[in-house]
């Protein structure tokens, strides 16, 4: 199934529904359509017209619309996917409902003039930085992308307040956060790699293949001294490198765009060494390790506030998330999803 992507817009989309009473076709005007509840939370609903306003909505559907036309509601593949997105959009606008009533109650709701005021100001930054301040190229950009000023406005309005009462509600949450000296020791002594003077990295190559039975046969040959860059031009199931001898160059020990466990795998080999196979969400993996640079690791004094400042925000985010998931498990929420399309 073709993608499509989630994009941030916000506009009104007129769809029509139809009901039958007895032999009469009715047509449910787009004020009604509008106005049915999607969901309710707490009490306060969720329109349809909230949902189709909503700026993912409406780049989704501007994306639909790209790629299958403007008939893309008769397309069964596209209606589907479309479904599928928009039931993830509400759940997002229900946290988001159930976050904001809780910050109405823990008096943290914004400054809404203060909001405008910013809104502004970014939105002059944004025609000045990429439009030189010319409004109609502006406006042109924002209509390509399904926007008017006043979507946009509303969108970003929105964006705004929702990151400012993300902001107070960790802030407040953030007093419960304590992280002690230990704690910052003990992430200092199992993450050294993660302080040293420069990346420490690795020159490294793999053989990619299905299964651990073919990883196995392939580590076998390389023990009876074939050549790797051989064999991985024979077998490996990485395109990007088999042409190259399975070589991925220097990579940062850091480097989180590798697989976590491919990562672990490369690490842990001496400089020539070649591993056992490695299992990651591609695969199974022969890696050699053709070299390494590691550098001296920077005092505990030097790193210790940064590690700190690190581990106050992982520990708040996850607070946060926990906090959310309660408060969204305590709120009273009814959902209509027959109203959703």
């Amino acid at each position: 199934m073709k993608n499509i992507k989630r994009l941030v817009a916000a506009a009104f989309i007129t769809v029509f529904a139809f009901s039958t009473a007895g032999c009469n076709m009715i047509e449910k005007t787009p004020e009604a359509i509008a106005n049915s509840t999607v969901a309710t939370v707490n009490g306060e609903k969720i329109t349809r017209g909230d949902l189709d306003k909503d700026p993912n909505t409406i780049q989704l559907l501007s994306q639909a619309k790209q790629q299958y036309g403007s008939d893309y509601a008769k397309n069964d593949e596209a209606t589907s996917a479309i479904k599928t997105q928009k039931e993830q959009i509400l759940d997002n606008m229900i946290t988001t409902k159930v976050i904001e009533q809780k910050a109405k109650e823990l008096k943290l709701l914004p400054d809404e003039s203060k909001l405008k005021s910013d809104m502004d100001k970014k939105i002059d930054d944004i025609k000045k930085q990429n439009f030189k301040g010319d409004t109609s190229q502006f406006d042109a950009a924002l209509k390509a992308q399904g926007f008017t000023e006043e979507s946009f406005k509303t969108m970003f309005l929105a964006q705004l307040k929702t990151q400012a009462i993300e902001t107070n509600i960790s802030n407040y949450l953030a007093k419960s956060v304590k992280v002690t000296d230990k704690q910052i020791k003990d992430y200092y002594n199992a993450n050294k790699d993660k302080y040293t003077e420069q990346p420490d990295k690795m020159h490294l190559a793999h053989i990619l293949v299905k299964t651990k039975d073919e990883a196995q046969k392939v580590k076998a040959r390389l023990d009876k001294g074939e050549d790797f860059a051989k064999v991985a031009k024979e077998v490996s199931q990485d395109t990007a490198t088999k042409d190259k001898g399975g070589d991925l160059g220097f990579v940062n020990y850091n480097d989180s765009g590798y697989d976590a466990q491919f990562m672990a795998g490369a690490k842990a080999l001496k400089e020539g060494a070649i591993s056992d196979p490695v299992q990651s969400s591609f695969g199974y993996h022969i890696i050699k390790c053709i070299k390494k640079q590691e550098y001296p690791v920077k005092d505990f004094n030097k790193v210790k506030d940064d590690i700190k400042k690190q581990l106050e925000s992982d520990q708040k985010s996850k607070l946060v998330s926990q906090k959310v998931q309660e408060w969204k498990k305590a709120a009273s929420i009814t959902k209509k999803e027959k109203n959703i399309m």
